[in-house]
């Protein structure tokens, strides 16, 4: 996706250089997005009426306009994912990390972190 087409999006983020967003799609009025570098899969966003919040196991924490789900790992505590439910379409947007080690997992955490509502 270009720049004016991730502007016109329901959410922000932040791509550190050399990545990218890729669009699909989920079902009716429902997209999912995938951050990617390479043909690896950092973190993904769903938009639609009804996400499967929550994937992961963790602490349901509230903050800043968003639920969050954290998860306790090597002594770190890392937010896995993310869920914003708005008053108009999409209802909600759901983000979450994928299942990476090291800098990588720190990595799509920060991506993730970065998302946020329009």
């Amino acid at each position: 996706m270009d720049v004016a087409a991730i502007s016109a999006l329901p959410f922000s983020l932040t791509l550190p250089p050399g990545f990218i967003l890729v669009e699909g799609r989920a079902g009716p009025n429902a997209h999912i997005y995938s951050v990617k570098r390479g043909d690896e899969t950092f973190a993904m966003v769903y938009t639609g009426a009804t996400s499967q919040f929550p994937i992961y196991d963790g602490q349901m924490v509230q903050a800043a306009g968003r639920t969050s789900i954290v998860v306790t790992e090597d002594g770190r505590r890392t937010a896995a994912e993310h869920l914003f439910q708005r008053a108009t379409a999409p209802a909600e947007v759901h983000v979450w990390i994928s299942s990476l080690d090291g800098a990588d997992r720190a990595l799509a955490e920060g991506i993730a972190q970065s998302v946020d509502v329009r």
